[in-house]
């Protein structure tokens, strides 16, 4: 088996990455040849390190203002290690078209929620502010818009009486470690780019 060489793109602890390297076994179709984090000294690259991966700092702090100018750095970083596939996992920048173009078709995301409800930051709070009895998490891929990408697979996750931001997100990041491994394996097993609005992969109450 030919495996798809991915890149894990994160900014933090890394629980989604560590779900992905645990999810790697004999059959799977996706190997992470390296993580990159834009900010130095975070769990996660350790978290890399551990599994024998290749773990790298690429800060965008340093390339101060200029957002392409830190994303050129990145795509050519990527490309010289043969990346297929761009996987990010709590990687806490908005991308520019520069690298969503350079990508397409081979970037995609998690986001803790049922989308398109709840885009973006604050999704939880948003979620038990509206009063919706169900929450959860989307794999997606990337376009220019934020969150806005064909979706590829979704899991939901009940909404309990007197939840908290904290409990619900709890409850979400369980069901984001069970479906971006098999989101990934998926679209690394050939699953094609969705155009239409709905998921090839939907997984409720994992």
């Amino acid at each position: 088996m030919t495996r798809k060489r991915v890149a894990v793109l994160i900014s933090g602890r890394g629980t989604n990455l560590q779900a992905l390297l645990d999810a790697q076994g004999p059959f799977c179709p996706y190997e992470i040849v390296v993580v990159v984090s834009n900010n130095a000294g975070v769990a996660g690259l350790d978290r890399a390190r551990e599994a024998g991966v290749e773990a790298v700092a690429i800060e965008h702090r340093a390339f101060g203002k200029d957002r392409e100018a830190f994303e050129r750095a990145l795509d050519a970083f990527l490309r010289d290690r043969n990346v297929e596939l761009v996987a990010l996992a709590g990687f806490m920048r908005v991308l520019t078209s520069y690298f969503v173009g350079a990508w397409a078709g081979k970037l995609i995301n998690i986001h803790p929620s049922l989308l398109p409800s709840f885009p973006g930051l604050d999704t939880y709070a948003r979620a038990l502010a509206s009063g919706a009895k169900l929450a959860g998490c989307s794999v997606h891929w990337v376009t220019e818009g934020v969150d806005t990408g064909p979706i590829i697979g979704q899991a939901a996750v009940p909404v309990m009486p007197g939840d908290t931001p904290d409990a619900l997100a709890a409850r979400t990041l369980e069901a984001e470690h069970l479906l971006y491994p098999a989101c990934l394996s998926l679209v690394c097993g050939g699953a094609p780019l969705s155009q239409g609005p709905a998921p090839i992969l939907v997984n409720a109450f994992l």
